[in-house]
């Protein structure tokens, strides 16, 4: 009997951990990743600024799902068959340690995402796994009991098994070489994106980041806490991009325009702000307020809270006017901004939508509208917040895969 095929369509982190794994699992497997541009593994590269952040360090299933704003019940499920515990090991048995950061992120102890890709381009090498590139399916196609990919010039290939991990894609009409196979798309629409505010003086202020802030859009249910980057374009860092992915839904139907809320100090309200104000004004009396602020807020967004609030540099803290005081009170606890638009960064573009779950079986990601078809990735209806939590669906999902696709051919 002839080696029966798998052909892997994307070259990202699920499609590598599909291929290498089917590979290692069954030898007489052949096995093709076919990627559409020149480039591999393109988000591994950029992630977490090119240290790529593999995974994050929970080893609660419970915990785990709550940040995956959709598919969480699926990976629940999914989680039982390969977990964080178990990324960690497999890199670490191809001589790859990863190391854990304050926020729980994990990286390679080498701090680049090099020694990621070339621990996954070592596994194609060793496995025999071939690569092809500049490869775009245009259909997918049952004939018998094989797949044929259709490429753009002409020419195709068949397949025994083709397992999708070709990421999310952004527009609708970019599914429908999918939709063709018989599969239902959940709408796509951005996740993990920053808040733009043109024109806003805040924007000076770029390049700040405040380590604890809360977040929380006006109108709706949304808001979130963490870390907050100023950027020469509005806001970004994890409290924003969590909210983003939370709210991806909501927010395209918003026209990403809308109000949000910060609070400066998480750990006050403004009534208790008040009251703890009261008590700085009687032990720092005779100090300018302008130098001394008791907030460890950093100094020129504490500049702009009291010009914001109309507050001299020269006044002192026993001299505050009380409706001075309460704008300062107002602008830290509860300051309100204007976001019109957002900024997404291509290498890391996050798509919330695409496979709908309940077409999928967890326990193989073989689709249940036909057979030898699987998917695996963001290609699927899952996303993560930032953290490490979208590579490990694609861990996951691509372990999986595999593992189903090499049972299922052995000849």
């Amino acid at each position: 009997m002839s080696k029966k095929k798998l052909v892997v369509i994307g070259g990202g982190a699920a499609g590598f951990f599909c291929a290498v794994n089917a590979a290692r699992l069954n030898p007489e497997l052949e096995v093709v990743i076919i990627e559409k541009t020149t480039k591999l593994l393109s988000k591994v590269k950029v992630s977490g600024g090119g240290r790529c952040n593999v995974t994050h360090h929970c080893f609660s299933i419970a915990d785990m799902i709550k940040k995956y704003p959709r598919g969480a019940s699926f990976l629940k499920k999914a989680f039982h068959h390969f977990f964080t515990t178990d990324t960690i090991e497999w890199f670490k048995e191809r001589g790859v340690e990863l190391k854990v950061e304050d926020d729980g992120r994990m990286f390679p102890v080498t701090n680049s995402s090099e020694t990621i890709v070339e621990c996954l381009i070592r596994e194609t090498n060793k496995y025999g796994v071939s690569i092809l590139l500049n490869k775009e399916v245009k259909t997918l196609t049952k004939v018998n009991d094989q797949w044929q990919l259709a490429f753009a010039n002409d020419t195709s290939i068949t397949a025994d098994h083709v397992c999708i991990a070709s990421g999310g894609y952004p527009k609708s009409i970019q599914f429908e070489w999918l939709k063709q196979t018989g599969h239902t798309i959940e709408e796509p629409a951005p996740s993990l994106f920053t808040f733009n505010m043109p024109a806003n003086p805040i924007t000076a202020l770029m390049g700040i980041s405040v380590e604890h802030v809360s977040v929380k859009i006006i109108g709706s249910k949304l808001a979130e806490q963490g870390p907050l980057l100023i950027t020469h374009w509005g806001m970004s860092g994890p409290a924003v991009l969590k909210l983003s992915a939370w709210g991806a839904k909501e927010l395209v139907a918003k026209n990403y325009t809308f109000s949000i809320l910060i609070n400066w100090l998480p750990a006050y309200n403004e009534q208790s702000l008040k009251e703890h104000l009261q008590k700085i004004r009687f032990d720092i009396a005779s100090q300018k307020i302008s130098s001394r602020n008791p907030f460890a807020l950093p100094a020129r967004l504490w500049e702009y809270l009291l010009q914001q609030s109309g507050i001299s540099e020269e006044i002192r803290w026993a001299d505050l006017p009380g409706k001075e005081q309460n704008k300062l009170i107002k602008n830290l606890c509860a300051q309100e901004f204007s976001v019109k638009g957002k900024t997404t960064f291509k290498e890391e573009f996050v798509t919330a939508g695409g496979i709908v779950l309940n077409e999928i079986d967890h326990n193989t990601m073989q689709s249940k509208v036909v057979e030898n078809l699987f998917f695996a990735g963001e290609v699927l209806d899952v996303d993560g917040v930032t953290g490490g939590f979208n590579f490990q669906n694609a861990w996951t999902t691509g372990f999986i895969a595999a593992t189903a696709i090499a049972a299922r051919s052995r000849v």
